[in-house]
């Protein structure tokens, strides 16, 4: 909601800019710079993204649009899932666990909890991580390598695709002076024509500048930077989630175990001692 809020309000400030300067809506309205633009951005972002970056890019987009999913109310069930778990743990042993492991889905557990068990990425993170401590034999650093490892590949998957994004924002004003250039050759076919259509044509080629700059500039590099600040904020809440498993391993106390896991995540994002008490309870 953010994001589009945003968006109409530059849309907004640069038509009544416009206008009060004496120019009609009307004359930015050009079909064929839009196809010329939208198709080549299109274009050259098939060309150097993988069918998988497309797709994260894609549902990267569409999360960006609806907001982060990692935020407050995530962080209190991730919290109180911990919580539950390491409890779980201290009374009947690491092996409790192997039931919610195996299947996620049927667990009534983790059901409790459907924020994190609605999303697929933090519950199949979640469970991966508890079945690498079932056994018991697995040491802390050990597994801490691990997780980090398993957090650097969604790492350097979300940058990929927020990368794609970045270069396309990068490319835009290029594909503007494209447009531009078309324009001004259609031009130069009609110039013996009236000064009125020499006008229009000279106009309709200058918006095309002017579309790939505000395209870059006002909407995907934005959106680019949103996308890589979202995806710090997930890598946040995986750390946490890592911490916390790690702590169960450690075998200290469920509340030890929130604990650890809420100094990674963000301050807003904390709960307070009251909410920590009411978790607890």
């Amino acid at each position: 909601m953010v994001v589009i809020v945003g968006g109409i309000i530059v849309i907004v400030s640069v038509l009544v800019g416009f206008t009060m300067a004496g120019g009609k809506v009307a004359a930015l309205i050009h079909l064929s710079e839009f196809i010329t633009i939208g198709g080549a951005t299109l274009g050259a972002l098939v060309i150097m993204s993988p069918i998988k970056v497309i797709k994260d890019l894609i549902r990267g987009i569409l999360q960006t649009l609806k907001g982060s999913p990692f935020g407050k109310g995530m962080c209190a069930e991730l919290f109180k899932v911990l919580y539950t778990l390491a409890k779980l743990v201290r009374q009947e042993g690491l092996l409790a666990l192997d039931v919610h492991v195996t299947k996620p889905e049927e667990s009534a557990l983790l059901q409790q909890y459907p924020k994190i068990a609605k999303n697929h990425h933090v519950s199949h993170f979640l469970c991966d991580s508890l079945a690498m401590i079932i056994d018991g034999s697995v040491e802390s650093g050990q597994l801490r390598g691990w997780l980090d490892e398993e957090i650097k590949v969604v790492e350097r998957e979300h940058h990929t695709a927020t990368g794609a994004l970045a270069k396309t924002a990068d490319a835009l004003p290029g594909f503007g002076i494209v447009a531009a250039v078309l324009g001004i050759v259609v031009t130069m076919q009609a110039i013996g024509g009236p000064v009125d259509e020499i006008g229009y044509k000279v106009g309709a080629a200058l918006v095309g500048t002017f579309l790939g700059i505000l395209m870059a500039y006002g909407f995907f590099a934005p959106l680019a930077a949103r996308m890589e600040a979202l995806g710090d904020q997930e890598i946040l809440f995986l750390k946490a989630l890592a911490v916390g498993v790690i702590a169960i391993n450690d075998g200290v106390s469920p509340k030890d175990v929130v604990t650890r896991a809420r100094r990674i995540v963000g301050t807003d994002c904390r709960p307070n001692q009251a909410e920590l008490r009411d978790m607890y309870t």
